[in-house]
């Protein structure tokens, strides 16, 4: 029983200080760091002929050195002392998870939208990369549901998928390579060849993940039918992922996602999920962060049940 809790204590305190805390914003993040690393490669790099194979080589590059860095510190804290290779496993997969601090802020657009348009545009430019000066409070209202369901995917179910496979090295390196997606993953002029790779990246390492996410919400919904929803309209995102959580909360909901956007001054039409464009309302909201509670809860007892067999 000793050996177990010795093995699942990190897990579980990095977890607990993720529900208890959220991303506090007066202590130092690595994904800030990741981003400076990131920006700092791009500036210089991102010029000239060659750029899908310079996009290539930074983010792999960035990828590798974080997940060999991350493995020689926790060999180091090992050599030290169990209890402090526990506490840095902890800290590490507490900056690693992002459940708590995203559904706070889809809360706080619910509420900012409820009190004008205004707030609500500026509240969801906090979450989403599109731009937001002329959403609608149905269209800002939509685009945080589809963020959170995106963001448990990509913030909690992927980093503990690769938590279980590869250890705290995995998570840091997935993170890494989620951070550089939503840096230089887009298709827009700027990025289209740069960011080929480590989109392409991306789109590999969240593949089960985000079919796993949507398979936790729906079960944790007690709705398992809706996988012949999910099935059915996941594919049509432009993503070969997103659309799976989404098309999931989608179909819990009983709600339409997708449609136009704008990215970087970029016109997208995302192909919509679902039919019914009903309005959205605070009550959504909350099924949704519901289902998102338990899903994660489901996650972490998987993940905890792997590392106690494997």
């Amino acid at each position: 029983m000793a050996d177990y809790l010795i093995v699942l204590l990190p897990l579980l305190l990095g977890w607990g200080a993720d529900l208890l805390f959220g991303d506090p914003s007066s202590l130092p993040h690595p994904i800030v760091y990741f981003g400076k690393l990131i920006s700092f490669g791009e500036k210089r790099l991102n010029r000239g002929t060659h750029r899908r194979f310079k996009g290539a080589v930074l983010g792999i590059g960035l990828v590798l050195i974080v997940y060999f860095a991350t493995f020689s510190l926790l060999r180091g804290c090992a050599w030290l002392h169990v209890s402090i290779l526990t506490a840095v496993e902890a800290v590490l997969i507490f900056y690693c998870l992002a459940g708590t601090t995203l559904i706070r802020e889809v809360r706080e657009v619910f509420k900012a939208v409820d009190r004008s348009l205004e707030e609500g545009r500026k509240q969801v430019g906090r979450i989403v990369g599109r731009d937001t000066s002329q959403l609608s409070a149905q269209e800002i209202r939509t685009a945080a549901l589809e963020t959170l369901a995106e963001n448990l995917s990509d913030g909690v179910i992927a980093p503990l998928f690769w938590y279980a496979l590869l250890g705290v090295p995995g998570m840091m390196a997935y993170k890494m390579v989620n951070t550089l997606d939503s840096m230089v993953g887009y298709h827009s002029e700027r990025y289209l060849e740069f960011g080929s790779i480590p989109a392409r990246v991306d789109d590999v390492a969240n593949y089960i993940p985000a079919r796993l996410t949507a398979l936790l919400m729906i079960c944790v919904a007690g709705k398992p039918e809706l996988w012949k929803f999910v099935w059915k309209f996941g594919p049509q995102h432009a993503s070969p992922n997103s659309g799976y959580p989404e098309s999931a909360l989608a179909g819990i909901l009983d709600c339409r996602f997708g449609g136009p956007h704008l990215y970087f001054g970029e016109l997208f039409d995302k192909p919509y999920i679902g039919t019914n464009d009903r309005p959205l309302t605070t009550a959504d909201m909350k099924v949704a962060v519901r289902v998102n509670r338990w899903a994660e809860v489901a996650m972490v007892g998987l993940t905890c049940l792997c590392l106690v067999l494997f």
